[in-house]
């Protein structure tokens, strides 16, 4: 959708994207056949298929809002605040809103996930914890010892990414419980030098952060459908 609002050509999955939504719309189908076949009367598949779309169309957004950032990203050439020109600072400013969409999402998506995965393996993850978040949950499956072969593939995605995680985090939280992010880094330099200009962030360093942050959603969807799905396949499904 945005490509095309942006003048660019429709975006063709591949590569980690293509894996996660292939994955999950696996799972949709083998919902959509339980269904068909027993009529669902507890909706519990078809709770399942609906998250599940919604994930879909969630790790759409975020690699959407991903690239809307890369795009406007390349209309900024100054290295300061001050030395924008309008039409600069425009750019600049949607860049910082697709940028802060994206990283914001990236939890949001793996929040989702672990909501689905807490209904899935029966986890009552909120007996641990009333708002409980991804990672709660994946703590709450280590410590019940259910499904080790999962556990260890999702935790190996996130210790991959641990670093990359943290500074996310860090700037997620400081958006949504304290002030913008680029303002925050605004005032830090301002405290160096009431008189200096406010030099821009690196926003390169940004996008790749928000990239590995992508891929690593992506890896952690996979990990889960592509699971699920074998487990269905065997076993025949059970909620």
């Amino acid at each position: 959708m945005l490509r095309t609002l942006l003048g660019e050509m429709p975006h063709s999955n591949n590569g980690l994207l293509e894996e996660a939504i292939e994955a999950m719309h696996q799972t949709v189908q083998q919902l959509q056949g339980e269904i068909e076949k027993n009529a669902d009367p507890s909706h519990d598949f078809r709770r399942l298929e609906i998250w599940s779309r919604g994930l879909i169309s969630s790790l759409n957004e975020l690699e959407q809002s991903w690239f809307a950032a890369c795009f406007f990203r390349k209309s900024v050439k100054a290295g300061y605040v001050d030395d924008m020109n309008i039409q600069e600072q425009c750019d600049y400013a949607r860049y910082v809103y697709f940028y802060k969409n994206g990283f914001i999402r990236v939890f949001s998506i793996l929040d989702k996930l672990g909501t689905v995965l807490n209904d899935l393996f029966d986890l009552n993850t909120s007996k641990v914890k009333a708002h409980y978040s991804y990672f709660t949950v994946l703590r709450q499956l280590h410590y019940l010892r259910h499904h080790p072969k999962l556990v260890d593939e999702l935790s190996c995605i996130k210790n991959d990414c641990r670093d990359v995680l943290n500074v996310l985090r860090k700037r997620r939280n400081a958006e949504t419980h304290y002030m913008n992010v680029e303002m925050q880094d605004d005032l830090w330099q301002r405290h160096q030098g009431l008189n200096n200009k406010v030099e821009l962030e690196d926003l390169d360093k940004h996008l790749d952060d928000l990239k590995q942050g992508l891929d690593m959603v992506c890896k952690s969807l996979i990990a889960a459908f592509r699971y699920t799905n074998e487990r269905w396949s065997q076993n025949g499904i059970k909620v």
